[in-house]
């Protein structure tokens, strides 16, 4: 859904799409009840299956073909029920015979025998120690340490360098009207960024943002850093992940994304995206050398 320009159409695998997605191309909030019934049967189940296979199965009552063999029947058969029932609602047809999210919660929250434990305890796995990758930009660092002044300091130094063309194009433009009011609130936005106007930032970007007929990557980074200078870093993070959206294997994105997942308390998440900035950092360098 994150791809999604209007937060209404979306793509994906056909046997697990919402009925009324494929009759109407839209996406209704019941929709996304649908999709946690498919989430629930892969935990279930171990594996992808289609819901309509998975409804016959459950139709049959044969619940034992449906339970990951690799639980080895280490769960309560009434557990068990409970959440293939459960799933089974969700993934009715008709989306109004679909229970609403208060429902889902009343349902799940009975079940939690045990106050949350990390995944590694769970599976009996040692937990290794984090250790930051070994080749980090002067950005990755000032991301992996929180950094928000410096990382400011850095994305103004950048620029706009890393989306090479794009001023270029605007330039031939420059006659048209609309152009030039995009060029003006780009500017206006770059004007209070680099003031540290943050509150005004996130205004003049996200006008430059509908305003954009192929989005910036750097637009998105740098409103993400404003969101995170007012304490706002799920918004920040959604906007990092637009970034690598734009630009796939941009560091800075990834770099943006440790941040955010950071400030929001997700360190394992946030381990991830640092590694995976460096290794794009470390991509780039190399082909800048052959």
């Amino acid at each position: 859904m994150k791809n999604s320009r209007d937060g209404k159409s979306y793509s994906t695998n056909l046997a697990y799409t919402p009925p009324e997605f494929l009759r109407t191309g839209r996406v209704i909030p019941e929709s996304v009840i649908y999709s946690y019934g498919t989430v629930l049967l892969d935990l279930l189940s171990g594996k992808h299956i289609p819901p309509s296979h998975a409804l016959d199965v459950i139709r049959g009552k044969n619940l034992l073909l449906l339970m990951d063999s690799s639980l080895e029947g280490q769960y309560a058969n009434e557990d068990a029920t409970q959440l293939v029932e459960l799933a089974s609602k969700c993934l009715q047809y008709e989306a109004k015979d679909r229970p609403d999210v208060k429902f889902l919660l009343s349902a799940v929250a009975p079940l939690q025998k045990q106050t949350e434990v990390a995944s590694h305890v769970l599976m009996g796995l040692s937990k290794a120690p984090v250790v930051l990758p070994t080749m980090l930009s002067s950005l990755g660092k000032a991301c992996a340490r929180m950094d928000l002044t410096a990382v400011h300091d850095i994305l103004l130094k950048t620029g706009y360098k890393d989306e090479e063309g794009a001023e270029n194009e605007l330039s031939f433009q420059e006659w048209t009207q609309q152009v030039q009011d995009m060029l003006n609130t780009k500017k206006f936005g770059d004007i209070a960024f680099r003031d540290k106007d943050f509150k005004n930032a996130i205004e003049y970007y996200s006008k430059l943002v509908s305003m954009m007929s192929v989005p910036s990557g750097t637009v998105f980074v740098r409103r993400a850093l404003s969101y995170l200078m007012i304490e706002q870093a799920e918004l920040a993070l959604r906007d990092a992940m637009q970034a690598q959206v734009c630009l796939p294997e941009w560091p800075t994105a990834f770099y943006m994304q440790a941040l955010a997942l950071n400030k929001l308390g997700m360190e394992t998440d946030a381990q991830d995206m640092l590694n995976d900035g460096a290794s794009f950092e470390a991509k780039k360098q190399n082909s800048w050398r052959i």
